[in-house]
């Protein structure tokens, strides 16, 4: 009997942990990127990037009370951090068609439901040599959102990249495989959430790709693009994130109270336990992945912080969303098969989806030497070649 109530008492408070989630009060406000460009002026260079706030509730109003900017510069090569650039910047916010100069003062900004706000940063630079300077830029937005569930404190991170424009002769490395196959690797600039990933893609390979090709693409650069990335800041940790993430090992990245509190929040407490409780009776009699079936790809595909490339490598980011059609629109395009992969150096092999499931068999062999590296290769896409 007290077996029983311990039993119940434990299903009890774990059922309760998750509404509680699910229902407890939190901003809906999400920040989205829209575009940028750059310009010379007056001898000096501006890049204006364009961003919007979106109030995703369908009936409560929120304050944006504050929002300050900090910016990170990196070359082209190997991503290496340079230090010291002088620059100006400037907010302005959209209002009924007016564009508002807020002198580095942030008002704070009522949000309605259902409803948007726009956003031009302007950073200034008075060297005209910058583009030979550094290549990205890190933009990092710190910004308070405050009503009906308090104030949270969130951090979102922007990747910019100056020559998106002036991209040079496409870099390509040829690997031979085995079983009459090589892989091309294509070298890419340092992907973000402003790149459109089917865009993006077509604009390295269009002019490569040959017929019965079949084009892979890592689930990492793909999610980094659909701005699946998330500062470990963002997320509010409970007592159960940090239990939890003992029962991992710990180069795990769902070995931290961070990467487990994220699939906390998409799949819940009580699945995750119920799944951990099973994975381990299973593995006892020599089964193992149960966990990872039980609870989905975003279980499997969390990447934790210093898991991906600078500057990345404070974000933990998320497997990518709607591969499939991914895969079907860009394989219209392209005329040739693609898959979105998870590929690791130990030889393991995942595919997440493709075009056409009659080239999973001979990825899942041909892939396990890694072509595209996890490293800082920059060679997140892949053509398999037949050399007959």
């Amino acid at each position: 009997m007290l077996i029983l109530n311990i039993v119940f008492i434990f299903l009890f408070t774990i059922i309760c942990s998750d509404l509680f989630i699910y229902y407890f009060p939190k901003s809906k406000l999400i920040l989205v990127p829209v575009d940028y460009k750059s310009n010379e002026k007056n001898n000096n260079i501006e890049v204006a990037i364009d961003l919007k706030i979106i109030n995703k509730s369908n009936s409560k109003e929120t304050m944006v009370s504050n929002l300050n900017l900090d910016v990170d510069f990196f070359r082209g090569i190997k991503n290496q951090y340079f230090k010291e650039l002088e620059y100006e910047e400037s907010i302005y916010i959209y209002t009924d068609s007016t564009k508002k100069n807020i002198n580095n003062y942030w008002p704070t900004t009522i949000i309605k439901a259902n409803s948007e706000v726009f956003i031009q940063v302007i950073l200034k630079f008075k060297n005209r040599d910058l583009k030979n300077k550094i290549k990205y830029i890190w933009l990092k937005v710190f910004w308070d959102n405050y009503g009906h569930f308090g104030i949270t404190k969130k951090q979102d991170g922007l990747l910019v990249n100056l020559n998106r424009n002036n991209q040079s002769k496409k870099e390509l490395i040829q690997i031979p495989l085995k079983q009459d196959y090589k892989a091309i690797a294509v070298k890419t600039d340092l992907l973000g959430t402003f790149d459109n990933p089917i865009e993006t893609v077509m604009h390295y390979c269009k002019d490569i790709t040959k017929k019965n090709d079949i084009l892979t693409i890592g689930e990492t650069p793909l999610a980094i693009m659909q701005g699946r990335y998330i500062a470990p800041q963002n997320l509010e940790y409970s007592i159960f994130s940090k239990i939890l993430c003992y029962g991992f090992h710990p180069t795990s990245s769902l070995a931290t109270a961070c990467g487990m509190q994220l699939l906390i929040d998409k799949i819940g407490i009580t699945r995750i336990t119920f799944s951990l409780i099973l994975g381990f009776l299973f593995k006892c009699i020599g089964v193992k992945g149960i966990f990872y079936r039980l609870t989905g790809f975003e279980s499997s595909l969390i990447d934790d912080i210093s898991g991906t490339v600078v500057p990345y490598d404070k974000s933990i980011v998320m497997g990518p969303i709607k591969t499939k059609l991914f895969c079907d629109k860009l394989s219209k395009q392209l005329e040739v098969e693609v898959a979105v992969v998870d590929v690791n150096d130990l030889g393991g092999v995942k595919i997440l989806a493709s075009s056409n499931k009659s080239v999973n068999n001979i990825l899942k062999e041909i892939l396990k030497v890694n072509p595209a590296g996890n490293s800082d290769e920059k060679t997140p896409i892949v053509l398999i070649r037949n050399n007959k």
